[in-house]
């Protein structure tokens, strides 16, 4: 076994350190299965400065989550043999400032759970520890909450439990797959957000959703809140 996971409290401290000084150095950007979220596309998409459709095609690729029936967006290899990162070089991520979620919390694992009863979100974190990985034999340590704040995880994670919340309720009231119409919409409303923002300011998609003025002179400019308003959106239209 080359994987142990280790539960760790957000006060525990770990030994970890990557930089390019380090041997294994891009080395966790090979062998690639790299899930990203509605908010990893929004920044990765600005950050290269090109439409989210243009992102999603040349840069993804897409199928339907086997539990959840709804889109999962992968980024797509640029390497078929050793499985490369399409945005890595080598002197390391050509957008580090904004890589995934989960590229920023390794070698952390942040595992959440949401409550039937009372919807509250639980999370607990778990060290990857690669045996490959030369990270943990660096001196630095740090505790899991030095790590999450270091990283910018907060943001990250504050997004993707709303679509956590969504998936949660998709498999408590729709089980199975959802209509043709529904993924349509969830795949744009979560990741596709020029498309979303087209809809609503030339074809009147949120006409009936009764959003004030303020609200849409704020999402014309502004990617993070269109994408928390399609995501209340698109919940209020699945369920």
């Amino acid at each position: 076994m080359n994987t142990n996971m280790i539960p760790l409290s957000r006060d525990d401290a770990f030994r970890f350190s990557c930089s390019k000084h380090v041997p294994c150095f891009n080395q966790c950007c090979r062998d690639l299965n790299q899930f990203l979220t509605p908010y990893d596309i929004l920044r990765l998409k600005n950050r290269l400065g090109i439409p989210s459709s243009l992102f999603l095609d040349q840069y993804t690729t897409q199928h339907l989550g086997p539990e959840s029936g709804l889109p999962v967006v992968t980024l797509k290899p640029n390497d078929a043999d050793e499985l490369k990162c399409p945005l890595v070089t080598s002197s390391g991520c050509s957008v580090y400032e904004d890589r995934p979620s989960s590229c920023r919390a390794y070698p952390l694992v942040r595992v959440v759970s949401r409550s039937r009863e009372t919807g509250k979100i639980t999370e607990r974190y778990m060290l990857l520890k690669e045996l490959h990985c030369c990270g943990f034999d660096q001196e630095h340590t740090q505790t899991v909450r030095e790590w999450i704040e270091d990283q910018g995880l907060t943001k990250y994670n504050e997004i993707n439990d709303l679509l956590l919340e969504i998936i949660s309720l998709k498999n408590r009231l729709i089980p199975g797959p959802v209509d043709i119409k529904s993924k349509y919409l969830f795949n744009m409303v979560c990741y596709d957000l020029d498309r979303f923002r087209s809809h609503i300011f030339d074809k009147g998609l949120l006409d009936d959703f009764n959003i004030d003025g303020d609200t849409l002179e704020v999402i014309k400019n502004d990617d993070v809140a269109l994408l928390k308003l399609g995501l209340k959106w698109i919940k209020q239209i699945l369920f």
